[in-house]
């Protein structure tokens, strides 16, 4: 009888994948052996994988101009990344490294890109696409940007009134772009998202505000859907609307020449994982180039700004297991080393599942578990899988460690779990490395951030 844990994941998975596999019962990710991390930093630690992030952006520039010579589609594509995903360092080091461009969200953006750019990391041609509401701070950045030789400085207007403050405070000529405010699908709690201004009053806003203003070039219209590039009809039906809005505006305005449709392609988070990323490529590209040849106007460039899927399968968390506390007669609770609502805050604030697989013990027998964090709060448990309603990891012995890992982890988890700032029951932030290879192909480590200190927390609260 099959019963031990390698047994199971090879039984319910295509097993070992292009990023897993198991050499003497023991995990590698993207061909790092796990518990040598574990054995030089300890747990609990977060990781980023840095070469996932450029393999990432440069799969999808391959999809997409693929797609887009099948199509024998006349424009460009132009990558950018969304930066609100992760805004650490090496992450924006790592993928401007790949001739990509910048989407912001807020005033601190600037500074950012701003200060990669006095480093000698960014280039001024680059786009950068600002989206948001804009506060007047972001405005004034954004219009420093302009005014610093950052001409591929491009704000999205996303209310009717953004560009009055554009046009009293700046006499350079500026590239803007408009956002649409698209339909949510049926099982929101509202109907129109509150990003943009709809669909009905763009052309009339053009015409009131932009046509004939010197100060401004209208370059790209610009729409997203919250629930990501899926193949479904609410995606395709709101694909449509918009190009045919890009098609309006085009015949009154020549200048216009691209379409950003954000991002929205998703990430593994499961082994069972399955999404046919070059077909989605191609049938958007196939669909814009359609209805822009039923209009009798030129295909767009396209943009598009990809957040999580350029960095989310970069990263990991690793834990232990400290201890397991069996409540009753169904149910065991593995005790990690750590709080699942402050290192991967989307898994209690959202559903949010990631792959999860043992690190070492692969050989044992496996049990149906819960995951357990250390906080007093009772929503801080992880119980179920992508795949299943239900957790199963190698049965624990008395003395001898087990570990865990967590897995395509890196997008958002650090920014909405306030890195190096206040955790939940004073739970401290574990340490963060990150793994890159070399020219020969080895892989080395080096220490980001340490555990989060007694002393650093108690100054952010004032002792």
């Amino acid at each position: 009888m099959k019963n031990k844990y390698i047994d199971l994941i090879e039984q319910t998975f295509d097993f070992p994948t292009e990023e897993f596999k198991v050499v003497d019962d023991e995990l590698y990710f993207n061909d790092i052996p796990m518990m040598d991390i574990i054995k030089q930093y300890g747990t609990p630690v977060k990781l980023t994988y840095l070469p996932k992030i450029s393999k990432q952006i440069q799969r999808a520039k391959r999809m997409f101009n693929v797609a887009m010579a099948k199509a024998d589609y006349d424009a460009e594509y132009h990558y950018c990344y969304c930066t609100k995903s992760s805004h650490f360092s090496f992450v924006m080091e790592e993928a401007l490294k790949n001739d990509i461009h910048i989407e912001t969200s807020s005033a601190f953006d600037i500074n950012i890109i701003e200060q990669l750019c006095e480093e000698g990391k960014f280039s001024k041609d680059t786009y950068i696409i600002c989206n948001g509401f804009k506060r007047p701070q972001y405005i004034e950045n954004i219009i420093n940007l302009l005014e610093n030789g950052f001409e591929n400085t491009i704000p999205i207007i996303d209310n009717l009134f953004e560009i009055d403050h554009y046009n009293q405070v700046t006499n350079k000529e500026c590239k803007i772009g408009i956002r649409i405010a698209a339909e949510e699908e049926p099982r929101f709690e509202f109907y129109t998202s509150r990003l943009g201004i709809r669909y009905n009053d763009i052309v009339p806003f053009y015409e009131a505000k932009i046509m004939g203003n010197p100060k401004f070039k209208l370059k790209m219209l610009h729409f997203f859907i919250n629930t990501g590039i899926r193949d479904n009809a609410y995606y395709w039906n709101e694909l449509q609307k918009c190009v045919n809005v890009y098609c309006d505006l085009k015949k009154i305005c020549p200048e216009l020449d691209s379409l950003n449709i954000g991002g929205g392609f998703p990430i593994k988070n499961s082994l069972s994982f399955n999404y046919e990323y070059e077909y989605m490529a191609e049938e958007i590209i196939s669909q814009i180039k359609t209805a822009c040849d039923r209009n009798g106007v030129p295909e767009p460039d396209i943009f598009t700004e990809f957040g999580s899927f350029t960095v989310g399968e970069s990263g990991a968390v690793l834990y232990s297991i400290i201890d397991q506390k069996r409540q009753n007669d169904r149910e065991a609770w593995n005790m990690i080393d750590s709080s699942f609502m402050t290192t991967l805050p989307d898994t209690w604030a959202a559903n949010q599942r990631f792959i999860l697989l043992a690190v070492n013990n692969w050989d044992r027998e496996y049990e149906r578990v819960f995951l357990g964090g250390l906080t007093c709060d009772s929503q801080d448990y992880y119980n179920s899988e992508t795949h299943s309603n239900a957790i199963f990891l190698p049965k624990i012995s008395n003395g001898d460690p087990q570990y865990i890992g967590l897995f395509h982890t890196g997008a958002y988890q650090e920014s909405i779990g306030g890195y190096g700032g206040i955790q939940h029951c004073l739970i401290p932030a574990p340490k963060h490395i990150i793994i890159d290879v070399d020219a020969e192909g080895e892989y080395f480590t080096k220490l980001f951030g340490k555990e989060q200190s007694y002393k650093s927390m108690l100054k952010v609260l004032g002792y």
